[in-house]
């Protein structure tokens, strides 16, 4: 019966696979996220004609109890407050406020989140956000019952965006390798 060797070069790149499997295990826990309001505009009154801004980067994101959102922005203040008071721009009795210019906010519960400017007009404007947060269960589908995708998967396997794109580059570098 022939025997099989593995070359030593084969073993290393197997031994370094191994690894990195091993240590992407450690990192099993669900992740949190942050997210920056506006992205790289940050939390600013949007132009006349873009007044639903804010709005359409919350759909374009799912938000999960534990992940967290950071306002930026100059001469401005922000503000967590109920759906009537979100829906008429009243500033007068928020759940939160922050006028840091560098607010961050953590979600502890699933739900509505209503957030608007505490800058008199700005609200009006259209410098107001809903961001509507899931727990992890509930954001492994959408409503037709089909996968949400990237955020479901890493959810699902509990591995953080570092740990993914670690074992990714790992992978690439062993994979070039063996071929």
């Amino acid at each position: 019966m022939a025997s099989h060797s593995v070359s030593p070069s084969r073993q290393l790149v197997l031994l370094v696979l191994m690894i990195t499997i091993l240590s992407c295990l450690q990192y099993v826990s669900v992740s949190a996220f942050e997210f920056q309001v506006g992205d790289s505009h940050g939390w600013v009154v949007p132009p006349a004609n873009d007044t639903k801004i804010y709005n359409e980067w919350a759909s374009e994101n799912r938000f999960l109890v534990g992940d967290s959102i950071r306002f930026r922005y100059k001469k401005d203040s922000v503000m967590e407050v109920t759906e009537a008071d979100y829906k008429i721009c009243n500033s007068t009795h928020p759940n939160f406020f922050s006028n840091t210019g560098n607010t961050f906010f953590r979600f502890e519960h699933s739900g509505a989140f209503y957030f608007i400017s505490g800058v008199s007009g700005h609200c009006e404007k259209g410098q107001r956000v809903i961001v509507k947060v899931m727990l992890p269960e509930e954001s492994m589908t959408d409503s037709t019952g089909k996968s949400s995708g990237f955020r479901a998967a890493v959810t699902s396997f509990g591995l953080s965006k570092v740990v993914l794109s670690q074992f990714v580059m790992s992978y690439a570098v062993v994979a070039s390798h063996v071929i």
